[in-house]
């Protein structure tokens, strides 16, 4: 069994190839590389074919992470057929959400979570949406690289229980 994961937000240039990219380090690290495929998307067509943001490259590479595909990305609009071929669709905020859940079909919203809902402080505290970094200097992109990481064990536990069977 392959487990398929897709992380949305809006222009797939920031938030969601950052945690594809750590998701992919997290999995190689767990040795589930084989196990678990990983990639991303946007609602929006706008960055259609750009690269990843230098900004979301440069705090990977300030924070030691190796290139996950940083290089290669180029983004990408999710496209209806993806949900139900994702095991887990994980989108960064309320508004990305909302979106894949009217994208959705019927019996297709179960695998659609919210990025920050695989983070126990995040839950507890009620701030769930990862915030665009785009508009912002190198500290947002450290901010969303911060709650990107406090996510990936919560997800990783997740995939895990899933490829036991759980």
């Amino acid at each position: 069994m392959t487990y398929r994961i897709c992380v949305v937000c809006t222009g797939n240039i920031c938030r969601s190839p950052m945690l594809e990219f750590l998701l992919r380090e997290a999995v190689d690290r767990e040795g589930l590389t084989g196990q678990v495929e990983i990639d991303s998307a946007g609602t929006s067509a706008e960055e259609f074919g750009n690269p990843a943001d230098a900004r979301t490259l440069a705090v990977l590479t300030r924070n030691g992470h190796a290139d996950w595909g940083g290089g290669a990305h180029r983004a990408r609009r999710i496209e209806r057929s993806w949900i139900a071929e994702r095991d887990l669709i994980l989108a960064a905020d309320s508004w990305h959400l909302r979106s894949l859940q009217r994208l959705a079909g019927d019996g297709e919203r179960d695998h659609l979570r919210l990025i920050r809902s695989f983070d126990p402080e995040a839950v507890a505290a009620g701030t769930l949406d990862v915030d665009d970094p785009w508009y912002g200097r190198a500290a947002a992109f450290d901010q969303t690289y911060a709650e990107m990481q406090a996510a990936v064990p919560g997800i990783i536990a997740h995939v895990k229980n899933a490829l036991a069977g759980g």
